[in-house]
Order: structure tokens, then sequence, then C-alpha cells
């Protein structure tokens, strides 16, 4: 029989995160920091205009594009918190999650050959999906002395005539890093110069810590060059109702929906109708959380500083990056023998790209005790290590 497998997609890796909570999920009584979701329940308000859309009968499919209504919400806020301008009709299109909007930016926008710059360490699915599109990844190395931010200099040196698009993934997961808008600024001039085009993942838009977030689309030039893609998982606690969006120029939106049109055909109707209620009245629920995040993050820096584990000090999402290459051990080794010694799962720095090497993703979306406990056995990990 011949193979029925796509030689492409046999050589894809399986995510590097998944192997660690396979085995999690066989020790009951085991701690984990590894999965990037939050542990408060959707704020009850919108699960209640879930729960009522679903009286209401409104289990229909929507329009392709998303409800009407929530599109102009989402330009409400993205107004309200970013200063960027869309068209509720032309320029906003409602997605299964951020994840399907990245998939389908990259396959609307990429010719077999294409290169695609990406930040690495970063999510997942970024590089994958470039291949899936027939586009060729080209990683940048972030650096622990640059705060994990991408500078002017690592983008024009990773430039050649095949590029086409930069991933811009901040705040960032796995390592928390933030891109500040002079930091943007460096950015977009280059973009400008080298006529591309960015695909800026915001997902964690809502949980910096440094200031306000500043989106790339609202610079001067900038928003005719980019997809901004955000969602709901990550601020309203919406993971399961799987909801984003992507906001663009309509000549790439509209291509975007076409292919969204063939493979999905819309977002959930109940999420959505979700997603309409947390817009409107959820900056209070996010506020909660936020300040709740922050509470984690600054106890565990506190934690790694009385430990003397090196991290440097992240100010957005809900993740920390440490830096364990004191040990002379690889992050999967680290992260290996500290869930067989300890029962606390973190994930190898490596599961978001080669130069997560020598690190740990250590996710604060869990309770504040559970968090202490497991500080206390990474003290105690730490403190044999050293003897």
């Amino acid at each position: 029989m011949r193979n029925p497998l796509s030689d492409k997609v046999i050589q894809i890796q399986p995510s590097g995160i998944r192997k660690f909570f396979d085995v999690v999920n066989e020790m009951p009584d085991a701690i984990s920091l590894g999965v990037g979701e939050p542990d408060f329940d959707t704020p009850w308000h919108i699960r209640d205009e879930g729960i009522y859309s679903l009286e209401k009968g409104r289990t229909f499919y929507t329009s392709n594009a998303g409800l009407k209504e929530l599109k102009v919400e989402i330009a409400a806020y993205l107004k309200r918190r970013v200063d960027c301008s869309y068209d509720p009709d032309q320029e906003i299109m409602v997605t299964v999650g951020g994840s399907e909007a990245i998939d389908m930016a990259l396959r609307a926008m990429l010719n077999p050959g294409d290169e695609v710059l990406i930040p690495q360490p970063s999510y997942v699915s970024y590089l994958p999906c470039t291949t899936l599109a027939d586009g060729v990844p080209v990683i940048i190395e972030l650096k622990a002395e640059d705060e994990f931010r991408l500078t002017r200099q690592e983008l024009l040196d990773a430039i050649t005539d095949k590029t086409k698009i930069l991933i811009l993934p901040f705040p960032n997961n796995p390592t928390g890093a933030i891109m500040e808008k002079e930091d943007l600024e460096a950015i977009a001039e280059v973009i400008r110069e080298k006529d591309l085009f960015v695909i800026s993942d915001e997902i964690y838009s809502e949980l910096t810590y440094k200031g306000d977030h500043v989106s790339i689309a609202s610079l001067p030039g900038m928003k005719e060059r980019t997809i901004l893609i955000n969602g709901f998982s990550k601020a309203y606690a919406m993971t399961g109702w799987r909801l984003g969006y992507a906001c663009g120029p309509k000549e790439i939106i509209s291509q975007m929906l076409k292919i969204h049109q063939y493979a999905i055909m819309c977002a959930p109707t109940t999420s959505q109708y979700a997603a309409v209620e947390a817009l409107r009245n959820g900056d209070e629920d996010v506020a909660g959380m936020r300040t709740s995040y922050n509470q984690r993050r600054r106890y565990l820096m506190h934690a790694f500083e009385e430990m003397g584990l090196e991290c440097f000090e992240p100010y957005g999402a809900f993740y920390v990056f440490p830096c364990i290459k004191e040990f002379g051990m690889t992050s999967e080794e680290f992260a290996t023998r500290f869930l067989e010694k300890e029962k606390v799962a973190v994930v190898p720095g490596t599961a978001f790209g080669d130069c997560g090497e020598g690190y740990l993703r250590i996710s604060y979306a869990y309770s504040l005790e559970n968090l202490k406990t497991a500080m206390e056995k990474l003290k105690h990990f730490v403190e044999s290590l050293r003897k």
C-alpha cells in the first residue's frame, strides 16, 4: 500500500510542551506549572451571557466573519486600548482562537519560498504553521541580555530579498518579555524601509505590568502592513470558548476569510455572544486578574532571588523564564529530574526553540498556594544540585 501521509507533515515535530503533560497526567499528586491557561473561571456575567444565548436558541451559524455586534465591540475595544481604528465590516474577522488567525494569515499571505522571520523563544505554532503554508521559517534568536526583546540590528541581520513577514510575538510566551514603544518604533522603521509585513500576536496585551501595551499597528505607516491578532483566552479566562480575532487591511482579511469559510465556516456562536459581554463589561475582571498575576510574578522573582537562580524580570503574560545553565544539564534533563524527584512539572525552554536551551518556562497562572509549594520544592532541588 502506498504511503498515505504527507512528507511535510511527517517532518513537523510534535509540540514539546505536550510530552511533559502526558507524564503529569499519570501523576495525580504532581504540581503542574506548565500550562498557559488562567486558573480563574470565566467571569460569571460572561458565562451567563453564553447560557442566555443557548436558552434563547441562538445555536445557528453566524456570518463567516463573525457577529456584526461582536466586530463592532472589537473595533471599539481596539480604539480604546491601543488607539487603532478598524472597519468592522471589512477589516475585522472572528476566528477560532488566536491560533487559527495565525494559521490563516500565513496561508493567505505566503507564496512558496517566502521567508518568515520568527523571533525565538516563542509560541510553538509559528514555525509549523509557516511550513504548512509553504513558507520558509527564519529564526531570530533573542537574547537574555536584551531582555528577550527583538532589536533593530537582529532584524536587519535576518532580512534577505525573500523575506516577507515578521512575526512579532509580544508580550511573549514563554519569556514574558515585552516591547515598549521605542522598541517598536525602531522595528517599524525597518519594516517600512524593507517593505515587509507584520503578524503581531497580541494575545497577552492585557497582561502587562510596565505601562500600557502598545501595538505596532498604531505606529505611523504600520496599520496597512500589520495583521493584529488577539483573542479572549488569556485576558478573560476563556480558553475553552475558543475565540479570537484578526484585524488588518481589507485585501488581506478578505483572503483570510475565504480560507476560514472553507475550513471552519464560523467561530462558535455561543462564544461570540459571550465575548460581546466580555468586551462591554469585562474591564474590571481583567484588571482584577492582572493584579493577581502581578502579585504572583513578584513573588516568583523574589523566590528566585532568594535561591540564587538567575532570571531577568518579565513584564508581560504570565510566565517567568529562569536560567538553569549553572547546573550543567540540558533544559529537558533538568525538567525531567525535577518532575521525577519533586513531582513538579515545568516546561523545558527548548520547547520554544533551540535558543531556549538553558532555561525553563514556569507559568504563574496558578494559585499562590501552589506556587509557594512548588518554589519550596524547586529550592530543595536546586540546593541538592549545588552540593
